[in-house]
């Protein structure tokens, strides 16, 4: 394999930046961007947000800007024309920032995905639109895989031989370089290196492409010895399922829809890489497969609408139903086409499949409204069955089965990690943003670990499933747990006062409580074990050596709070009080009233509670839902 030269790389350059201008310039700030997100990730969430959201728009401005310049060369346009149009597309680009926050919202990751297929499809056609050769498109999406296959080699290996380097300089010359260097290096040499060696190779004669009937004889092999044969074996285990559906008069299974997906990708793959030598001699073979092809598909399509059918019907429509949907009615429609016309032109594939994906984005018809609108239904009309629905609002329910709970709080879960809590607000009186700030600012509370946007989502979920009265279900089975049952009205949250700072004087170890799980779990401290273990029924024991010692815990929670008056000069702020799991009484306490000391032959113990959650300690079904701490331990002569 040979590298470019120094010489050929600098001259490259020089002609990408002068042939894509704004495509480098994306690049860049791209590749800056995802170099930002390596840095902060973890550690300022905002700007991790913002440079996620920039990374994601350099590279659909770099889409967009290639797709405009390719279609701007074919037409011929005037240079000043060319100008405008170039930067109107990366306006168009750019504005997009605003529209993506992926952190915020789950369903602009799926935007960002599907902007960048369309945009991906628009590029392979996009020097196309104006002249109809077959043969030329077909040229051109080839050069364009070739050269993307072949810049993933050079950027791996590139990679790989300046990691090598990097290491050897940490092991022979004790240079600090972090982890995240590689990351950094990968970046670059993805983001930049590979875009300016992918551009530099695009065709800039394209009309010369129609007189281009050459063709890779290893890309005939690989398709008629791989991907047909693949596509074969597919076809035969789907028509054999659909033989057993219909000897045994049963709905398909959900599995089979990415079977009958396998199949048409594979097809359709093979297919439009022989496209060209489908005329010559000896290659009859390819129409008569291309024909049974696309007819085959018909018997499969009613497949999958059945099986998808089948799921809308029973769950409403999700985002990934709504693509199912939209593939199976597309893939009817290229294969009638395909079927019927005489003309095949294959710039249709990538033509209306851009089309609709860009679609499925925004709109009222678009994967997100419709799943939205759907689920939003189903959960309606749960409430209205069970009277729980009064002027266009959710009223808390009082009973309701374990069937429509559970179906219920997963309609629930699916909208706010889609679309957040916010999307609830037409059926909800409070003002859900204050809810969502309220709960964003229990990390003040919790300076002894992370708090991330994953358990902020959790606590999210949580609130609603109380707010609403699914308290008493379990949020995983939906099944109804008397534990949980009163969670809502009594939670209890204490936390100690700095909990991240522990006075260890006096004592010869510290050691943190590693679990509050029914489990045993051990360390080893100057050759001796030590052990702890956590009992459902609310207690905590720690084993040294032949010592123990256990600390009740129920008993000690249930008597601290026995006079709520001596507490009450303790009570948290109105963010701790409405913590993600429905508490409804927060402490904050001094360090010294979440100490409990015990002796045993060999030692004294501390245990020092940082953190407990727990529930309904009035009744027998006391439980812990948190609990962090430390074990501070002293030798007695």
């Amino acid at each position: 394999m040979n590298f470019p030269s120094l010489k050929n790389l600098s001259e490259s350059i020089k002609y990408v930046s002068r042939r894509f201008p704004f495509e480098v310039v994306f690049a860049c700030i791209g590749t800056t961007a995802a170099i930002a997100h390596i840095e902060l990730d973890g550690i300022r969430e905002v700007a991790d947000n913002w440079s996620l959201r920039i990374l994601m728009t350099a590279s659909l401005g770099l889409l967009l800007s290639l797709a405009c310049t390719l279609f701007i060369e074919s037409s011929g346009f005037k240079q000043l024309k060319s100008l405008l149009l170039k930067a109107a597309a990366a306006l168009l680009a750019t504005s997009l920032i605003f529209l993506l926050n992926p952190l915020t919202n789950h369903a602009d990751q799926m935007r960002f995905f599907l902007l960048s297929l369309s945009f991906h499809l628009l590029v392979s056609f996009s020097a196309f639109i104006r002249r109809g050769s077959i043969q030329g498109f077909w040229q051109f999406n080839k050069t364009l895989f070739l050269r993307l296959l072949s810049g993933i080699l050079y950027s791996a290996v590139l990679f790989l031989g300046l990691a090598a380097a990097i290491g050897a300089m940490n092991f022979l010359f004790n240079v600090n370089f972090e982890f995240d260097t590689f990351y950094i290096l990968w970046v670059c040499i993805a983001g930049i290196f590979n875009t300016i060696f992918f551009l530099a190779g695009l065709p800039e004669n394209l009309s010369a492409l129609d007189d281009d009937f050459s063709y890779p004889k290893g890309l005939k092999v690989f398709t008629q010895y791989v991907l047909i044969p693949l596509a074969t074996v597919y076809l035969i285990i789907l028509l054999a399922y659909e033989i057993k559906i219909l000897i045994a008069w049963n709905l398909p299974k959900g599995l089979v829809s990415n079977l009958i997906l396998g199949y048409a990708v594979f097809g359709i793959l093979s297919l439009l890489l022989v496209f060209p030598v489908r005329e010559q001699d000896g290659n009859k073979w390819i129409k008569t497969y291309a024909r049974s092809f696309y007819f085959l598909m018909l018997p499969l399509l009613v497949l999958l609408f059945l099986a998808v059918g089948s799921r809308v019907f029973r769950y409403g429509i999700t985002e990934p139903r709504y693509f199912l949907i939209v593939l199976a009615c597309w893939l009817l429609f290229i294969s009638v086409y395909f079927l019927i016309s005489s003309k095949q032109n294959i710039k249709l594939i990538p033509i209306s499949l851009c089309i609709l994906t860009i679609l499925s984005v925004y709109g009222p018809q678009s994967a997100f409204s419709v799943s939205r609108y759907s689920q939003k239904r189903i959960l309606v009309n749960i409430f209205k069955q069970n009277h729980s629905f009064t002027n266009g609002r959710f009223v808390p329910l009082k009973k309701i089965s374990e069937k429509e709970a559970k179906r219920a709080m997963a309609t629930l879960a699916h909208l706010i990690r889609q679309y957040d809590l916010e999307v609830l607000q037409p059926y909800i009186d409070r003002d859900l943003s204050e809810v969502t700030d309220s709960l964003s600012k229990k990390k003040n509370h919790s300076n002894y670990r992370d708090y991330s946007r994953y358990e902020l989502l959790d606590d999210k979920i949580t609130w609603a499933n109380n707010h609403l009265g699914f308290a008493g279900f379990s949020p995983y089975t939906g099944k109804y747990d008397a534990v949980n049952s009163t969670a809502f009205t009594n939670s209890y949250t204490i936390i100690s006062k700095q909990s991240d700072v522990a006075i260890v004087k006096g004592y010869d170890y510290i050691i943190q409580q590693s679990n509050f799980r029914n489990e045993k779990t051990g360390n080893v401290v100057d050759e001796i074990p030590v052990y702890q273990i956590f009992k459902e029924s609310g207690s905590m024991m720690i084993i040294i050596d032949k010592d123990s010692a256990v600390f009740n815990l129920k008993s000690l929670m249930i008597n601290m709070i026995k006079d709520s008056s001596k507490l009450k000069a303790f009570m948290g702020n109105s963010d701790l009080n409405n913590a993600g799991y429905g508490d409804k009484h927060g402490y904050e306490l001094p360090q010294q009233m979440l100490l409990f000391d015990k002796k045993t032959k060999h030692y004294s113990i501390t245990y020092r509670i940082n953190s407990i959650n727990f529930r309904n300690p009035k009744n027998k079904a006391f439980s812990i839902s948190n609990l962090e701490g430390i074990f501070l331990i002293k030798k007695l002569n």
